[in-house]
């Protein structure tokens, strides 16, 4: 009965919507019109439209970039709110309220930020010898600058990074500095090993989120320039909302549900190798 409400929730929510896309998946699907069954066409047509390869190409590289670097960053971030100073609750606040930021308003501000004539990221480049140039005008660059704006979301995951820092004995850091190891070996043998756990997780949810990027490429590009930043999910969008084609668009997302899933288990299958869930606990 008590947790009837998170059931409920996640059948209409989650189940619901997954087993609805699957069963469209099969349909050609205006939403206005009647179903036509299609049997596997759809599927047939995802895996030989070159966009759907375009978009999952620019999401792989995009989460290939923003994971790794966003858990070095969290990582920092949940060192730097562990200090022990009388200040740390203030730093802890200053570090955490960029992640409160809607994504559409940080799009915005990014525009301007990699305006070619007045933006701060021109002047710095120019400041260090560089030619101005439009960073959302060349695929790779701008794809880059979406990058270096999910990195100011580090601070949810440097919130479970704080949190598995506090979790490691204070005694094992004493002994450790009794035997003369130094602040990096204490990183490098205690720390950074302990954090296994936390770093599978982040790593995991990262992927997810990397997977569904969405919004940054709709305001600041719409997937421009030449389907530079087509991430999968604005291609998702297209279809089911541009075109009027929800079967198609099913279809892609049941694509996107199977690569998702593949690289979870793929990552946590690897991760098994090296996360000491023991010793943390």
């Amino acid at each position: 009965m008590f947790i009837s409400p998170w059931v409920i929730g996640f059948l209409a929510f989650v189940v619901f919507p997954i087993v609805y896309s699957l069963a469209i998946s099969m349909f050609q699907y205006t939403g206005l019109q009647s179903a036509q069954f299609l049997g596997l066409d759809n599927y047939g047509r995802m895996l030989a439209d070159p966009l759907t390869w375009t978009s999952l190409g620019n999401t792989l590289y995009y989460s290939a970039w923003a994971v790794p670097v966003g858990l070095v960053v969290a990582l920092l971030l949940a060192l730097a709110m562990n200090r022990q100073v009388r200040e740390v609750v203030v730093y802890r606040t200053a570090l955490y309220i960029p992640s409160l930021a809607p994504i559409f308003a940080l799009s915005f501000i990014f525009i301007v930020l990699v305006n070619p004539g007045t933006g701060i990221a021109n002047q710095l480049i120019t400041l260090f010898g560089g030619q101005e140039r439009d960073l959302l005008a060349e695929p790779t660059t701008a794809k880059l600058v979406i990058v270096a704006m999910a990195q100011l979301g580090a601070g949810n995951a440097a919130l479970i990074f704080l949190a598995g820092l506090n979790n490691i004995p204070q005694t094992l850091y004493e002994a450790a500095r009794i035997d003369g190891a130094s602040p990096i070996q204490q990183f490098g043998r205690i720390t950074l090993p302990l954090l296994t756990p936390a770093i599978v997780f982040n790593l995991i949810t990262g992927v997810s989120g990397g997977l569904q990027v969405f919004t940054q490429a709709y305001i600041m590009t719409r997937g421009g320039p030449n389907n530079g930043t087509l991430f999968y999910m604005l291609y998702l969008y297209r279809n089911a909302f541009s075109y009027a084609d929800l079967g198609y668009a099913s279809a892609l997302a049941i694509g996107l549900f199977i690569v998702g899933l593949a690289l979870a288990v793929i990552l946590y299958g690897v991760s098994r190798r090296f996360t000491n869930y023991e010793v943390a606990a």
